[in-house]
C-alpha cells in the first residue's frame, strides 16, 4: 500500500490554468441548461481577478463568502487567490452575529452573499454589526456581472504579474471551526497544503477526467471546496454544483447530466435506493463513485450500493479542517473495512495512537490519534496559544479523536472529538451552542449533548437551568436560538433541570447527562 505524493500546481489558482490548458474544450463546470469549459472557467476567473484589483484588493488581503454552491462562488474564490488574497467562507446557516464575528477577526474588506438565499436577506442580517474593515457588500448573483466590469477582462496583463508572485506558501483559505472553548478558530493552510492532499486524495478514491461531480457538500467546508471543486481542476472532473440538498433535485441531475461522482453522508443513498424501488422507472447507471463519511455507513448498505446501485468505488475516510484529509479507505475494500474503518493514512501523512502520557499503544488499543505531515494546517488566525496546543513542537497535531489502528495500518475513530456530535452532517461542539445559549435572558447555565434522531443522526439537547425569578417554555427558547444560531446548532430538546452534575473541578459531566437520557 505504499504510495508517492503527486506532484501537483502549488496554488489553486495554477491548479485551474493547468486545466484549462490540458482539457481546453472538457466541461469544467455545469450549472442549469448551461456549460463552461475549463478555458471558458480560466478565463472567467482571470476577469474576476482583474475586477478584484480594479477594487482595491491586493496580496494578503481577505474576501469573505457567504453564499450557497454557485458557479461565482468558484469564479470570485479563483480570482481573489490568483491576485494574491484570502478567501473566508462562511456558513450559509450562520446568523448575523456568528457571521458578524467571523467578519471582524479575519477583517474581510469584501463580503459576497446572495441576494436572496434560504428564506434570508443576508444583508440586513449585518446591518448594525460594527464591521469596520468591511469596505463593501457584494450580491454573488444578480451584483456579479457588475462587479466582473470593474476590471479589464480577462486579458489583463496585470493579472499575469499577481499571479506570478503567489507561491504555495500563501495562505489558501480561513476556514473557522468550531471547538471545545465555545469561540470558533480560524484556520489557516497554504495553497501547496490544499492542493498537495486533495489531488493525493483524489488518486485514492479513483476521481478520473471526464467524471461528473455532483457536489452537494457546501462550498464553505472542506469537503465541498477543497475535495469538491478543487480536486476537478487537478482531475479533469466535470463540476456540478448544488446550491443546497433537495433529493428530487438530485436524482435529476444524477439521470440528465450522468453523475459518476457522488459523495455524501449514507442518508444520500438511501435516498436513491428508496427511489429506485419506486414505480417511477430510474437510470442511476452513470454511478461509479461514492465517498461517504460524516456518520455511521452499515456494511449492508455499502453492499446495496454495490450491487442496486451500481457503484463500483465506495470509499470512506476520516479529515478535519486542521489537516484536511487524512486517511481514505480504497477501491476494492470489502464492505466491512469501508463500514468500520476510515482507510489509512494519504502519502506524506503519519499517524499515531498515543495514550494520556503521549506513548504510542499497540494495534487495535484505542488512544488520541497524532497527525503529522504536510497538510497539518499553519496555525490558527491570530491565536498562537491554541496553536501551541494543538500542535507540539514535534509537529504533531493532536487531533482529540480516539481511534484505534490496526495491523493493516488503516484508522478507526471509536470516540467523537472531545464533546462534539454530528447533526444532519454537521459538527456541532457544545461548548459553542452553550456559550450561544447563555445570552438568552432567563437562562443561567445550559449543558448541550448530542441524542439520536432518525433523520439527521443526532440533534442536540440542552439541559437549561434558569436564572432566578426568571421563567421560559421550552418552544420558546428553541424559538429564540433559531433566530440567533445557525439552525444546525439549534437544540432541539430542552431539559429545565435545577442542577448540573460536575466534578470535585466543576466541570459539567456529560457523561452522567447522557446516563439521564438513558
Amino acid at each position: 500500500m505504499t504510495e508517492m505524493m503527486g506532484a501537483w500546481p502549488h496554488t489553486i489558482p495554477h491548479a485551474a490554468k493547468a486545466a484549462a490548458e490540458r482539457w481546453p474544450d472538457q466541461a469544467g463546470i455545469i450549472e442549469g441548461d448551461r456549460q463552461w469549459s475549463f478555458a471558458e472557467v480560466w478565463a472567467d476567473a482571470r476577469a474576476a481577478a482583474s475586477a478584484f484589483r480594479a477594487s482595491g484588493l491586493r496580496h494578503g488581503d481577505r474576501i469573505a463568502l457567504w453564499a450557497p454552491n454557485g458557479r461565482t462562488w468558484i469564479l470570485a474564490t479563483l480570482g481573489a487567490q490568483s491576485i494574491g488574497a484570502t478567501i473566508v467562507p462562511l456558513n450559509t446557516r450562520f446568523k448575523g452575529q456568528e457571521a458578524a464575528d467571523i467578519l471582524r477577526r479575519s477583517k474581510a474588506k469584501l463580503l459576497f452573499v446572495p441576494e436572496f438565499f434560504l428564506d434570508t436577506d443576508y444583508r440586513a442580517l449585518i446591518a448594525d454589526e460594527d464591521l469596520p474593515d468591511l469596505a463593501e457588500v457584494l450580491l454573488i448573483d444578480s451584483e456579479w456581472d457588475a462587479f466582473v466590469a470593474r476590471g479589464c477582462g480577462p486579458d489583463d496583463v496585470t493579472v499575469d504579474e499577481a499571479l506570478s508572485h503567489i507561491s504555495g506558501d500563501d495562505i489558501s483559505d480561513i476556514i473557522f471551526t468550531s471547538g471545545t472553548t465555545g469561540r470558533p478558530k480560524g484556520v489557516l493552510t497554504s495553497h501547496a497544503q490544499a492542493v498537495q492532499i486533495f489531488g493525493d486524495w483524489a488518486v485514492r478514491v479513483d476521481l478520473r477526467a471526464g467524471d461528473r461531480y455532483l457536489v452537494v457538500n457546501p462550498f464553505f467546508h472542506t469537503f465541498g471546496y477543497k475535495a469538491g471543486w478543487v480536486v476537478c481542476f487537478t482531475r479533469g472532473a466535470t463540476i456540478v454544483p448544488m446550491a443546497m440538498f433537495d433529493g428530487a433535485e438530485m436524482i435529476r441531475q444524477i439521470e440528465q447530466n450522468r453523475i459518476s461522482f457522488l459523495p455524501g453522508p449514507p442518508t444520500i443513498y438511501v435516498t436513491l435506493l428508496q427511489e429506485l424501488a419506486g414505480d417511477k422507472p430510474r437510470d442511476f447507471s452513470s454511478l461509479r463513485v461514492a465517498v461517504t463519511g460524516a456518520a455511521p455507513v452499515a456494511p449492508a448498505l455499502v453492499e446495496r450500493m454495490r450491487r442496486e446501485l451500481g457503484m463500483s468505488n465506495i470509499v470512506n475516510g476520516y479529515g478535519m479542517t486542521e489537516c484536511g484529509a487524512i486517511a481514505m479507505t480504497r477501491q476494492g475494500d470489502d464492505a466491512d473495512t469501508v463500514a468500520h474503518t476510515c482507510g489509512y493514512p494519504l502519502p506524506g501523512t503519519e499517524v499515531r495512537c498515543v495514550d494520556e502520557a503521549g506513548r504510542d499503544l499497540p494495534s487495535g488499543q484505542a488512544g488520541e490519534l497524532w497527525i503529522r505531515g504536510p497538510s497539518v494546517m499553519q496555525g490558527y488566525l491570530d491565536d498562537p496559544a491554541a496553536t501551541a496546543e494543538a500542535i507540539d513542537a514535534d509537529g504533531w497535531l493532536h487531533t482529540g479523536d480516539i481511534g484505534t489502528i490496526d495491523a493493516r495500518g488503516y484508522l478507526a475513530i471509536t470516540d467523537r472529538k472531545k464533546d462534539m456530535y454530528i447533526s444532519g452532517g454537521f459538527n456541532c461542539y457544545p461548548a459553542e451552542i452553550e456559550s450561544l445559549l447563555a445570552a438568552h435572558p432567563a437562562i443561567e447555565t445550559a449543558a448541550v449533548i448530542g441524542v439520536p434522531d432518525e433523520r439527521l443522526g443526532e440533534v442536540g439537547k440542552a439541559f437549561v437551568i434558569l436564572r432566578p425569578g426568571h421563567s421560559a417554555e421550552a418552544r420558546d427558547i428553541i424559538a429564540w436560538a433559531r433566530a440567533s444560531m445557525a439552525n444546525y446548532k439549534v437544540p432541539r430538546q430542552i431539559s429545565f433541570v435545577a442542577a448540573l452534575p460536575r466534578n470535585a473541578g466543576g466541570k459539567v459531566l456529560r457523561m452522567a447527562l447522557r446516563d439521564w437520557e438513558g
